[in-house]
């Protein structure tokens, strides 16, 4: 099933997954997706690691998910350091392997500089959109930014350019993670201004390290609010406390956005499945309520 379908029931509850490192064995993540398959998602995302380096193992991974535990699967897809008979290639296996749905993005730059933007055949990821688009079945994921993308010039230009890409195809948008959810609520009012109306996946990460956090908002330009701060600088050097407290931070900020009637939530699970499950329990009787109730457009 295409996933622009799954969210005519909305709220969608969807994960994400990893592949491994080269060097570690690829059956870490399975066991991964056995232990996450229970808990019943729409579907599960699968990355494409910094600069392409898993990309062997994400069409094998979505395989996996989608054919062997039912489950539909998202794989992801950048595009900064491929070729278009690449990206055809996979776009191919994934067809192959009765995969329906892609996330297009265009991806980190390679950290050894070996890819020059200017110089590759794909220069934004509302380029590869149009090419999938063009490809022709799948529905295609793009990502967006509600504290803005750390490369845009402001504001403004991050909403044109994620504009350029519903306009090149995008079905659904899932956002990168954010820790205050007023963010969220302010970037959805923007998208309303500029009219773009397809569903939002709201993206969550349970915090359980601090120094783990820290690098990842740098690099992506999210904040983290004083409430949290607060939370971390306390907690920082007893890894259970901080486990829990970040748990229970996650789930009240998906409880929120649940009441608030968000189109759905992805959970970034950082492959720890007992994570994802706590969290995930703890919202179980309002997703089942919700569930139960769902309006269909």
């Amino acid at each position: 099933m295409k996933i622009k379908e799954l969210f005519n029931k909305s709220p969608v509850i969807s994960l994400e997954i990893f592949p491994p490192k080269p060097e570690t064995s690829i059956d870490t993540v399975f066991d991964t997706i056995d232990a996450l398959s229970d808990l019943k998602p729409d579907f599960i995302s699968v990355t494409y690691g910094a600069g392409g380096s898993s990309k062997s193992h994400t069409v094998q991974i979505a395989d996996i998910i989608k054919n062997k535990y039912g489950i539909e699967a998202l794989a992801h897809l950048t595009c900064i350091s491929s070729t278009k008979k690449e990206v055809e290639d996979i776009l191919a296996r994934l067809r192959s392997s009765n995969i329906e749905n892609v996330l297009a993005l265009r991806g980190d730059r390679p950290q050894d500089g070996t890819c020059i933007l200017e110089e590759a055949e794909y220069g934004y990821a509302k380029d590869l959109i149009a090419h999938i688009r063009n490809f022709g079945g799948f529905s295609i994921g793009a990502a967006c930014y509600p504290e803005v993308h750390v490369e845009a010039r402001d504001s403004l230009s991050d909403l044109r350019s994620l504009k350029a890409k519903v306009e090149s195809g995008a079905d659904f948008l899932i956002t990168q993670l954010f820790l205050d959810n007023n963010f969220f609520y302010d970037f959805k009012e923007k998208l309303d201004l500029i009219d773009v109306n397809i569903p939002v996946s709201a993206g969550i990460m349970p915090v359980i390290n601090k120094k783990q956090i820290e690098r990842i908002t740098s690099l992506c330009g999210a904040s983290i609010p004083a409430k949290f701060k607060r939370i971390l600088d306390k907690y920082e050097n007893n890894p259970e406390a901080l486990k829990e407290a970040g748990i229970a931070y996650a789930a009240e900020q998906i409880i929120d956005l649940l009441s608030s009637g968000v189109d759905g939530i992805h959970l970034y699970t950082m492959n720890k499945p007992e994570v994802a499950r706590k969290i995930i329990g703890q919202i179980s009787n309002i997703r089942s309520y919700l569930g139960n109730n769902i309006k269909y457009a």
